[in-house]
C-alpha cells in the first residue's frame, strides 16, 4: 500500500499551496480518493474528494480556495489551496474514499502564520 502525500510547508495567511499525493495503482483504480487534514488537538476531517467517476467534492470550510483533481495515469491526486487561512493548519492526508483505508500514510504538514 502507498499513500505519499507531499507539498506541505509554512506559509503565510493568503498564500497558496499545492499538495501531491501518490497513491498505489490499485487504490487508485478502484476507489474515489480524498485530501484529509487534522488540526492540533481535533479529529481527521475530509477536505475535498474526487469521485472514480471525476466528480468533485469540496467541504465547505474549504469552498472557493481549494480545488482537488487528480492524473490517473500517474495514480496522482492533488490539492490545490489558494487564500489559505491559519485555521486550515494541521496534517494533511491523502486516502480512498468515501471507505478510507486503515493505512494513513504520513501525511504533509501545512502550517498558516497569521
Amino acid at each position: 500500500v502507498q499513500l505519499q502525500a507531499s507539498g506541505g510547508g509554512l506559509v503565510q495567511a493568503g498564500e497558496s499551496l499545492r499538495l501531491s499525493c501518490t497513491a498505489s495503482g490499485t487504490i487508485f483504480k478502484f476507489n474515489g480518493m480524498g485530501w484529509y487534514r487534522q488540526a492540533p488537538g481535533k479529529q481527521r476531517e475530509l477536505v475535498a474528494a474526487v469521485t472514480r467517476d471525476g466528480n468533485t467534492i469540496h467541504t465547505d470550510p474549504v469552498k472557493g480556495r481549494f480545488t482537488i483533481s487528480r492524473d490517473k495515469t500517474k495514480s496522482t491526486v492533488y490539492l490545490r489551496m489558494n487564500g489559505l487561512k491559519p485555521e486550515d493548519t494541521g496534517v494533511y492526508y491523502c486516502n480512498a474514499w468515501p471507505n478510507s483505508l486503515a493505512y494513513w500514510g504520513q501525511g504533509t504538514l501545512v502550517t498558516v502564520s497569521s
